[in-house]
């Protein structure tokens, strides 16, 4: 099914940086914004056209089904492709021809689709991975006591190999591997997927719990329900476009959204 491309919200209050998220969103600068992104893979289009913007502090989710274009852009977004036409600029920087390594110095981490551990080193060697573009001299001691703080079982095993951990296990691991970054913009790429229900809602209470911290998050998730009930701001993808965009609880309420995307 292709929506109708619609603004799903009928004021400014609701759009990203305005009003509908709180006297907090009003006027916060956005951290990341995609102005005419098009992506080919060879001859083949997977993003056409797309403009969006992640204001400071907000979670804006990007919803879709499979084969939409979600991991694409996340991967355009983090530099590992490159788009052919459009912009893309974080904190004001244009970034769109910028190699991966300088985005994650920059402050953008991703946590990737299906997991990706580094199975044989130690769930604490993991961890540490994901400060390894933060200088040396920097303490890590605190940030480490933060993520197993967020993540007690992270604790208890830090020192068996990665690939031992159950599946939601590792994906607190990559979770809290990217906060080692100490990232500005936080990239999550389906973190439900694969995971039993009440691993669900357990990594999505540490989302929200972040959210709740003031960090910058880009949500990208096939469960609709989840993705769009926490987030500030939402975006609905179809075969490489964005044909809805409001507040998050307001597209939750759309029927359109509801239909394709719910069962309801």
């Amino acid at each position: 099914m292709t929506m109708m491309r619609a603004n799903a919200v009928a004021d400014s209050r609701d759009a990203p940086g305005g009003g509908g998220a709180g006297a907090a969103a009003v006027a916060a600068p956005s951290v990341l914004e995609l102005a005419g992104v098009s992506t080919f893979y060879g001859p083949v289009q997977a993003l056409n056209d797309i403009s969006l913007q992640v204001p400071q502090g907000h979670l804006v989710a990007l919803v879709g089904a499979n084969g939409a274009g979600k991991t694409t852009l996340l991967r355009t977004v983090s530099g590992l492709e490159s788009p052919r036409t459009g912009s893309i600029h974080y904190c004001n920087e244009d970034i769109t021809r910028r190699p991966p390594a300088r985005r994650v110095r920059a402050g953008i981490a991703q946590v990737p689709e299906g997991r990706q551990v580094f199975a044989p080193m130690s769930v604490e060697d993991n961890l540490m991975l994901g400060a390894y573009t933060r200088s040396r001299r920097e303490p890590l001691a605190d940030e480490l006591g933060g993520i197993y703080d967020m993540f007690p079982v992270l604790k208890e095993k830090r020192k068996l190999p990665a690939g031992t951990l159950s599946g939601g296990q590792q994906q607190m691991l990559v979770i809290g591997r990217a906060l080692m970054a100490r990232p500005r913009l936080l990239l999550l790429d389906e973190p439900s997927m694969g995971l039993a229900p009440l691993l669900v809602e357990e990594i999505f209470a540490k989302i929200r719990m972040l959210q709740e911290q003031g960090m910058t998050i880009f949500l990208v998730e096939q469960n609709a329900s989840l993705a769009l009930g926490m987030a500030d701001y939402g975006y609905v993808l179809e075969t490489g476009r964005v044909v809805m965009e409001g507040a998050g609880r307001t597209l939750l309420d759309d029927e359109n959204v509801q239909r394709a995307y719910l069962g309801i």
